[in-house]
Parts: C-alpha cells; structure tokens; sequence
C-alpha cells in the first residue's frame, strides 16, 4: 500500500439521526457515523486522496463498525488505536425549526485518552499533509499535546497543516479554546474556520476581518466557510469569494468537513486554492441534500459533473 498523502487525527463518533417519526409517531433514529477529523477523512478519500486517520476506538461494536467503515473507505487505520477501557462516543442529531442540533455522548471516550506517545511519527513524516482541529484538542488536555505534537513533527517534515477551529462551546469557555487554536493555527499553514465559530473566538463579525485576522496568524491560505453563503478564501494576495453551489439542503451535519477534506485533497492533487474551494464548495453542497454525516458525502465523479469537469 502507498503511503498516505493526508493524515488526519481526532475523534470518531458512531452518530444516530433523527428522521421523520413512523406511523404511530415513534421517532427514528438513522445509525451513522461522525465526527468531524473522520468525516473530513472520509470526503478526501472519495475525492480521490490517499488518507490515514489516527485516533483511539473502544473495543466494542461502535469502534468494529468504523473499522469496517475504513476498510470499506480504504482509508488507512494502521495506527489506530483499541481500547479496553475507554469506550467509543457517540451522539446524536436532532432536527428542528433552527436547524440540526447535537447530544454528546463522549466523556471518557477512546479518542479522549490519546497522548503524544499514540501520534505515529513516521507516518506524519511521510505523508504530504495534516489536518486537526479544535475537538481534536478540546476533548482532553492529552488529546491536546498530541495534536501539537503532531504539529511539531509535521512541520519538521515539511508536511503542510492544516486546521479547523471547529469550535464547542460545550466543551470549553471561548477564552481557552481561542489561547489552544489560535497557538495551533500560529504553526499551521492552513486555517479552515467557519464564520460562526470565528465570531466567538476572534470577536470579529465582519468575514474579511477574520479572514486577516487568521492570515496574520501566519497560515499562508485561509478559507472561511460561511454555510449557504459559500465561502471566503484569504491568501497574502488577497481574498476570492467562492459563490455558494446550489442545492436543497435537508441535514448541515458534516458539511462544513466534507468541505475541508475534499479542498485538501484538491489542493494535493495539484488544484490552486480557488479551484479547490469551488470544488469542496460544491461537493459540501451536495452533502447536505441527505441525513448524515458521511453518508450523502459524494465521491469524485459526481463532484466533477456536478462541476461540468468530468471529461
């Protein structure tokens, strides 16, 4: 096997979504999986990258079901972790007039006891880049040294990173989790925040501010995603907006990761910024038109002529 292109690290979450309720009013729930790295891992792969995820699953039917999920994927899970004694989280998505909402189950977690020690360097020295985010280090303080030590070694090699603040106000006070994101941003090349998340943690509302904001960090590319409004892409040359693609969205879970995984993998294969923006736009788009995290993700070809691309 090749090695990977794109390493991703964090935290797997089987999910369970909310459906329409059956007949005598009983609500469903549609068995899935999450979790924002993993999501992001999976959308790279359907768009033809070559990704390893690197995180910790309990022993028990929730992490054989990512395993399975994995393999099917063909994402590489060589240094993946399985515990005894830390279980696999889980949550669930609710839908409603304000949008989806989400219930954590993930106190404890497998994924919550990586350290430093659990980063597989080699790994990281050969692949081409990383990506985390702020769940990767909101969920526990160790989890947190190692994506900074991730950090460390990717930047070493040469291998870009790149970083969501993906920001959970659940998870820690907006103070914190600013001081923790914006050091790692600091010693990343890419920083792919959304709006909302930028507003709490920068205390800026207006998109091109928070698009120099991050670029001041020292990230050479920005791209703030700003839901059905498209995005914003900042480069020391400065900013493109990237025009929302058209769709008819029934579940936001998972887009705005759907769309860092498949601007990575454009950016590896060779795209500029813009043109990999407008791809992980589209492809985020045509996410959100099914239940699911991972699910409605597409795969390349329908991306493509989605794009008028295919050739």
């Amino acid at each position: 096997m090749s090695p990977p292109e794109l390493v991703c690290l964090g935290e797997p979450m089987l999910e369970f979504n909310q459906q329409a309720p059956d007949e005598e009013g009983r609500v469903l729930y549609l068995e899935g999986f999450g979790g924002d790295t993993c999501n992001a891992a999976i959308a790279a792969a359907r768009a033809g990258c070559r990704v390893a995820y690197v995180t910790a699953i309990g022993d028990d039917p929730a992490g054989r079901r990512f395993e399975t999920l994995w393999a099917q994927e063909g994402v590489d899970a060589s240094a993946v972790i399985r515990s005894a004694t830390h279980p696999t989280a889980v949550y669930f998505v609710t839908h409603g007039p304000a949008g989806h909402e989400f219930l954590y189950y993930r106190a404890g977690s497998a994924a919550s006891a990586i350290t430093p020690r659990d980063v597989p360097e080699a790994m990281i020295r050969g692949a081409r880049a990383l990506f985390v985010s702020g769940i990767s280090q909101a969920i526990s303080a160790s989890a947190a040294d190692a994506v900074f030590h991730a950090i460390a070694i990717a930047r070493q090699a040469g291998c870009l990173v790149a970083y969501d603040t993906n920001y959970r106000a659940r998870l820690w006070p907006a103070a914190r989790a600013a001081a923790v994101m914006h050091a790692a941003v600091a010693q990343s090349d890419i920083a792919l925040p959304s709006l909302e998340d930028a507003q709490m943690l920068t205390e800026l509302q207006a998109p091109a501010d928070i698009v120099n904001f991050y670029l001041g960090l020292g990230p050479r590319i920005v791209v703030l995603k700003l839901g059905a409004q498209g995005a914003l892409l900042g480069t020391p040359d400065g900013h493109t907006p990237i025009a929302p693609f058209p769709c008819r969205p029934v579940d936001g879970t998972g887009a705005g990761d759907t769309f860092c995984g498949n601007f990575l993998a454009r950016l590896l294969a060779g795209d500029t910024p813009v043109e990999a923006a407008r791809y992980a736009g589209a492809a985020a788009a045509m996410k959100t038109e099914g239940y699911g995290a991972i699910a409605p993700m597409p795969h390349a070809p329908r991306v493509l002529q989605a794009l008028g691309r295919l050739r």
